[in-house]
């Protein structure tokens, strides 16, 4: 379970959580990122520690990230469904599809819930892969690492996305706002310092990602 929703009230998840198995490298650095997060500085809580690899920092929190949103999405599956939201949109200008290369070869389009259930599955196959998130000591990551994290990535940020312009009102009536805007604030620190989403696919939270990262104020739904 992710350090920043411990406290959390809520305790509905979308898909299951996934967690690190204990004693393994990956638990290890995961400890180290509880306890920078606990400081309350999300800048420093995205920095590689020293003498730490990349790849094994960006597969922890790409982990945590999964864990933190599977939580925020859980709380909201009730009122995103197939009639509020007929399509998998961030505003009126970013309609998105599915597809994942392999059971969906052609993008398809389909309402939030079914495009969420589609790709929080096809993350969570990720991430239970120990041929792309190895667990054990001294197994290499594969080549291709680094672009199926960004993939990831790419695609949690689109359900951040969804919620922040068709879900904030509920959000904030659930008392869950701060839950949400700290974990996004966390997602831009954190794709930013290592590069790993274009800046095109950030468009549809372009207002909000530039407050997180120029101003330390609370964040708002963009308009």
């Amino acid at each position: 379970m992710s350090f920043l929703f411990s406290a959390n009230k809520a305790s509905k998840t979308f898909k299951p959580v996934k967690n690190i198995e204990k004693g393994t490298r990956q638990h290890t650095l995961q400890e180290k990122m509880i306890k920078t997060l606990g400081s309350g500085n999300l800048q420093l809580a995205v920095k590689l520690p020293e003498g730490e690899d990349q790849n094994e920092w960006i597969a922890v929190n790409t982990v945590d990230f999964f864990n933190q949103l599977n939580m925020l999405y859980g709380t909201l599956t009730e009122f995103c469904t197939r009639e509020t939201c007929p399509t998998m949109s961030a505003g009126p200008k970013y309609e998105y599809h599915w597809a994942d290369g392999v059971r969906v070869k052609k993008p398809i389009k389909c309402c939030a819930p079914e495009y969420i259930d589609f790709m929080m599955t096809w993350v969570q196959e990720q991430l239970d892969s120990e041929a792309v998130f190895p667990s054990r000591m001294g197994v290499p990551f594969p080549k291709n690492f680094l672009q199926i994290t960004k993939t990831i990535l790419k695609r949690l940020f689109r359900v951040y996305a969804h919620i922040y312009h068709a879900h904030f009102e509920k959000v904030c009536q659930l008392e869950e706002e701060r839950h949400l805007n700290t974990s996004f604030k966390h997602f831009t620190f954190f794709v930013h310092e290592f590069d790993l989403i274009d800046k095109k696919e950030l468009a549809p939270m372009a207002e909000l990602i530039e407050m997180n990262l120029g101003k330390d104020k609370p964040a708002a739904a963009p308009k």
